[in-house]
């Protein structure tokens, strides 16, 4: 994981992540796996999602992200956390 992602912001970003996965059940629809410095540190945090990076991703930001790709709505409970470089594979 890129270290400057990871202070600003992406630790809480893979706690989102991996919660919204397992409240709506849908682990088995999505590899993660981490990655060194891509070397956009200026545009951190940032994870690559289908081959397209995602810069200055926040919670908020990341919240519609994973709704846009998965079509929920009820995110209740999930607005307090916040990922490391992420790639994220819809199978």
């Amino acid at each position: 994981m890129g270290s400057s992602c990871f202070a600003r912001g992406n630790e809480k970003n893979l706690e989102l992540l991996e919660e919204y996965l397992t409240k709506f059940n849908i682990t088995d629809k999505v590899e993660l796996s981490g990655s060194r410095c891509e070397g956009k540190c200026s545009n951190g945090p940032n994870i690559l999602v289908d081959g397209v990076i995602q810069n200055h991703v926040e919670t908020g930001s990341l919240l519609d992200l994973l709704n846009q790709l998965f079509g929920k709505e009820d995110v209740s409970g999930l607005g307090n956390l916040q990922t490391k470089d992420l790639q994220i594979k819809e199978e």
